[in-house]
C-alpha cells in the first residue's frame, strides 16, 4: 500500500503527459513520440500563467491546442508559430530525413517577426486547420527566420526570383528531399478568387505534392535547371563587387540613380519605396568630392520628403520599413534596426554638408526612440517591431498603434495643439489609412505660423508639446510585438551610427 501511495504522483504525471500529447496532437500529422510530447507540455508549462498563445486554436483553459517543435527555438518569429497546427520543423538534417524517409517534397516558409505579410499569411493558411492537415499529410514543413539564415534566404531568395522575377516575404519555397527547390513564390492566398487570386495557396499545395509524386523526373529536371541558375546568380553578384573601383563607376551610379530619379517626392520613381539609404549616401559623397549640385538636390529632396512623409514616425522618432506609394505616406509599419542605423548616418552626413536643422532633428529623434524603446538593459539592440498592434476590439491590425483621429486628438490636445496638429500633419475626419491618420506633414511650420499669426518659436513649442502628449497617449495602447534578438551586424551599424552622431553633434551621451 506504502508502495502505491508513492506511485500515486508517478501516475498522474504520465495521466498528464498522455493529456498533454493528446492536446498537441496535429491534425494529418502522426503523434509525437512519448518523450517530444512530454518536452512540449514541459516547455508550455513553463511559460507561465500569463503566457497568451499566439494562436486562435485554444482549449477552454486557455492553453494551446497545438503545439509543433517551434516551441525549442529561441527566434521570436519561430516561436510566433509553435502553436500553428502545422507540423513544422526548424532548418536541420532531421527534416530532410523524414522528408526522404515518406517520400515527400519539402514546403520551406521564410520569414521575420514584424514582417505584415507574414502575419497574413499565417493567419490565412498556417492557422487554418484544413490547410495544416494537407500540409501534415503531404508534406514536411520548416519554417526558417530570414534574420538568423541571411545565408538560407540569399540562396531561396534567388531561386524564388529566378522562377517569378520578383522576391519578398515570407518566401514560399517547394524544395526536393536534397534542398532543392524546384518551385515558389511569396505571399499566396489561402483559396482560389481570394484577393482577387486565381489560384490560392491550398490549390498550389495539391498540385505541387501531386507533381512531385506523379512526375519525379521532371521535378529533378527542374530542379537542376533551378539550381544551375542560383550558383550562376551568386558567382556573378560575387564577382560583380572582385573589379577596381574607380571614379568613372561611381561617376556610371551617380548617373543611374539620377536617370530614376522622382523629382517630386524624391528616391526612385515606383512604388513600394524603400528608405533610400545607401544611394543618398553615393550622392552626398558625389557632391562632396566633385560639387555636383544636382547631387545634392536629390539627396535633399528624398531626405526631406522622407523626414515630412508617414514612413518617418512624427510622434516618436524612427522609420518603418518601407513606403507603399510613391510620396512615403502609407508605409507597412514595422521598424527595422538596420534602417534605422543607415538612415542616421545619412542625416547626420546630410547635415554636415548642409547644416539644415531638419536633418539634425531627425537624426537626434531616431537616435533617441532607439536608445528609449530599442536597447535591452545590457546595452544591446533589439532587432525590429512589428507592424500590426491590437485594436481597442482586440483585433490585430496593420498601423493602428500610430495612426490618429480628430477625436483621439481631442481628448489629449488643447485647443491651440490640436489645431496646429491638424493642419500641420493633416488629420482629418476621413483620415488618409482605413478611416484614421498617418500624421505626416502638409504644411511647412512656416506657412502654419503665418495662418495662425504665430511666431515660429510658439508653433515649434506648440508642436513639441503637443507631439509629447500624443506620445504618453500612444504609450497606453497595446504596442506592438518587439523582436528582442541582438544582431550582432546589426549592432555594429548602429553603434557607428551613435558614434558618428555624438561626435558631429557633440552629444556625449551618444558616444
Amino acid at each position: 500500500m506504502t508502495r502505491l501511495i508513492r506511485e500515486i504522483p508517478i501516475l498522474l504525471f504520465l495521466v498528464g503527459l498522455t493529456a498533454a500529447a493528446a492536446e498537441t496532437g496535429l491534425p494529418g500529422a502522426p503523434p509525437f513520440e512519448a518523450s517530444l510530447a512530454a518536452k512540449i507540455h514541459e516547455v508550455v508549462a513553463a511559460q507561465g500563467k500569463d503566457y497568451e498563445p499566439r494562436t486562435r486554436h485554444l482549449l477552454d483553459d486557455g492553453a494551446p491546442r497545438y503545439t509543433n517543435r517551434l516551441i525549442f527555438e529561441s527566434s521570436p518569429y519561430l516561436r510566433q508559430h509553435a502553436h500553428n497546427p502545422v507540423n513544422w520543423f526548424p532548418w536541420g538534417d532531421e527534416a530532410f530525413e523524414v522528408a526522404a524517409e515518406l517520400g515527400r517534397p519539402v514546403l520551406l516558409s521564410i520569414g521575420y517577426s514584424t514582417c505584415h505579410w507574414c502575419h497574413v499569411m499565417e493567419e490565412e493558411s498556417f492557422e487554418d486547420e484544413e490547410i495544416a492537415r494537407y500540409m501534415n499529410e503531404h508534406y514536411v514543413a520548416i519554417k526558417v527566420d530570414r534574420e538568423e539564415r541571411p545565408d538560407l534566404d540569399a540562396v531561396y531568395m534567388s531561386a524564388v526570383q529566378t522562377l517569378t522575377g520578383r522576391g519578398g516575404w515570407p518566401m514560399t519555397t517547394w524544395l526536393t528531399r536534397d534542398r532543392e527547390p524546384f518551385f515558389g513564390g511569396t505571399y499566396f492566398p489561402a483559396r482560389d478568387g481570394d484577393r482577387g487570386t486565381r489560384t490560392g495557396f491550398l490549390t498550389l499545395l495539391e498540385r505541387m505534392a501531386d507533381t512531385y509524386r506523379e512526375r519525379p523526373e521532371d521535378v529533378a529536371s527542374r530542379a537542376r535547371e533551378i539550381v544551375t541558375s542560383v550558383r550562376r546568380n551568386l558567382q556573378n553578384a560575387s564577382s560583380a563587387g572582385s573589379g577596381e573601383l574607380t571614379w568613372a563607376v561611381v561617376d556610371l551610379a551617380v548617373s543611374q540613380v539620377a536617370g530614376s530619379f522622382d523629382a517630386q517626392h524624391g528616391g526612385m520613381q515606383r512604388a513600394p519605396k524603400f528608405p533610400s539609404t545607401m544611394p543618398n549616401r553615393l550622392l552626398l559623397r558625389q557632391h562632396e568630392r566633385t560639387g555636383d549640385e544636382q547631387a545634392l538636390k536629390m539627396a535633399r529632396i528624398t531626405l526631406t520628403r522622407m523626414a515630412e512623409g508617414g514612413i518617418y514616425d512624427q510622434v516618436g522618432g524612427g522609420f518603418h520599413r518601407y513606403s507603399t506609394d510613391a510620396a512615403w505616406l502609407v508605409p507597412h509599419f514595422e521598424k527595422m534596426l538596420y534602417d534605422n542605423a543607415l538612415l542616421v548616418t545619412a542625416y547626420v552626413e546630410a547635415w554636415q554638408l548642409t547644416q539644415d536643422p531638419l536633418f539634425r532633428r531627425i537624426a537626434r529623434e531616431v537616435l533617441d526612440y532607439v536608445a528609449r524603446e530599442m536597447t535591452s538593459e545590457e546595452g544591446g539592440f533589439y532587432s525590429a517591431t512589428d507592424a500590426d498592434s491590437l485594436t481597442p476590439h482586440g483585433e490585430r491590425e496593420e498601423g493602428w498603434f500610430f495612426t490618429w483621429t480628430p477625436a483621439e486628438l481631442a481628448e489629449v490636445l488643447d485647443a491651440d495643439e490640436k489645431r496646429l496638429v491638424t493642419a500641420h500633419y493633416g488629420v482629418s475626419d476621413q483620415g488618409n489609412f482605413e478611416g484614421r491618420t498617418i500624421l505626416h506633414v502638409v504644411r511647412p511650420l512656416a506657412d502654419v505660423a503665418r495662418d495662425f499669426e504665430w511666431t515660429l518659436q510658439k508653433v515649434e513649442a506648440t508642436r513639441v508639446a503637443a507631439l509629447g502628449k500624443l506620445y504618453r497617449k500612444r504609450s497606453l495602447r497595446p504596442a506592438p510585438l518587439l523582436d528582442d534578438k541582438i544582431l550582432t551586424a546589426w549592432n555594429g551599424l548602429m553603434i557607428s551610427a551613435f558614434a558618428r552622431a555624438g561626435f558631429v553633434f557633440d552629444v556625449p551621451d551618444y558616444t
